[in-house]
């Protein structure tokens, strides 16, 4: 199966165990803080759609909690009857802890929490986590979350993909600053590129050459193909991922090193740029412009552009003018050219 493809089934099913690797999320938030400094000092995170016995996001804050200057650390897990893991089972941290329930356990989700030094040791770690059950399963969308939300500065996380649209409108709600993960296709959704047209919502600083390995619980490794599945690691690789954010870092104000349109017809390492140059679509006043790399620097017109171009955006380079096409109407689809209609495409005019 292929790895684009491992997403929309995982929409369809509703199979939403995938767990980030510290070094993913290590790699983003260090962008944000390599951009200011201070940009989690005081603040509060919440971190939902997130169980530290599993994921990795509550580990990592939790250990740089001083470093960041962290005010507050919320995290939240969903019910086990929630998740659907067929072999879930209590871990130890759970069961040797006073405040274990065998009925809650299955039907309740947990509140993990930190703002101090609980143990009076000198410093703020693990050991300093303090956790209980939730009244409901551990939904964002309940009233016991929703407050906690509330409460936030910050929602970090990788929420259920089969959710993330309803996910992305219910932290908009209230308007805060998030970074989180989801496919690369979510671009497209009109709600959300409306966001990114109105520079309310950009792509993060990015996996490790483009590449998302996610944990997956033992029992739900089903037809993922050779290469996409690691039996040895446990890590399903998925190409179709960002990160989603509207935090500031440095990369999304690095421009793109750009030839000029005679340069591209010359030199292109495309060849269908040599070829071809940069024809006009059927339906519109647009050139098309099928690579980010091909993008011509010197031309003042409109162009299409891939959705992949919002990894290089530089909003001080560009202005995007709307998706597929400039104009109000919401196609759906892509521009017309030569009697076919292409893959979506980002219109965009040079500043």
């Amino acid at each position: 199966m292929a790895q684009n493809d491992n997403l929309k089934r995982a929409k369809k099913e509703k199979n939403d165990e995938f767990y980030t690797q510290w070094a993913d999320i290590e790699k983003e938030i260090m962008a944000y803080l390599d951009y200011n400094p201070n940009v989690f000092r005081d603040k509060t995170i919440l971190l939902p759609c997130d169980d530290p016995e599993w994921s990795n996001f509550t580990k990592f804050f939790v250990q740089n909690f001083e470093a960041f200057g962290l005010k507050k650390l919320i995290s939240t897990s969903y019910a086990a009857e929630s998740k659907k893991i067929k072999t879930w089972q209590p871990t130890l941290f759970e069961m040797q802890n006073p405040h274990y329930d065998a009925d809650k356990s299955r039907t309740n989700g947990k509140i993990f929490t930190l703002d101090h030094d609980t143990n009076q040791n000198g410093k703020i770690d693990i050991d300093d986590l303090q956790w209980q059950y939730l009244e409901g399963d551990g939904d964002f969308r309940s009233d016991e979350v929703k407050r906690l939300r509330d409460e936030a500065d910050m929602i970090i996380t990788n929420p259920p993909f089969s959710l993330f649209r309803e996910f992305l409108a219910w932290i908009v709600e209230e308007q805060k600053q998030f970074v989180i993960i989801g496919s690369m296709n979510a671009i497209t959704y009109k709600e959300v590129f409306k966001l990114i047209k109105n520079d309310e919502l950009w792509l993060g600083n990015g996996f490790q050459s483009g590449n998302a390995y996610f944990g997956i619980p033992k029992d739900q490794v089903k037809e993922y193909a050779f290469g996409v599945y690691d039996s040895q690691t446990n890590l399903v690789k998925f190409r179709n991922c960002c990160w989603f954010t509207n935090i500031d870092h440095g990369r999304r104000h690095q421009p793109l090193q750009l030839m000029t349109m005679v340069d591209n017809i010359k030199h292109s390492k495309h060849k269908e740029i040599k070829e071809q140059g940069y024809p006009k679509y059927d339906n519109y006043d647009a050139i098309e412009v099928p690579y980010t790399d091909a993008i011509p620097g010197d031309y003042d017109g409109i162009m299409g552009v891939p959705i992949s171009f919002l990894d290089k955006y530089c909003p001080e380079q560009f202005e995007i003018l709307g998706l597929d096409d400039h104009r109000e109407e919401w196609r759906g689809k892509g521009p017309d050219l030569n009697g076919k209609t292409l893959y979506r495409r980002i219109i965009i005019k040079k500043r």
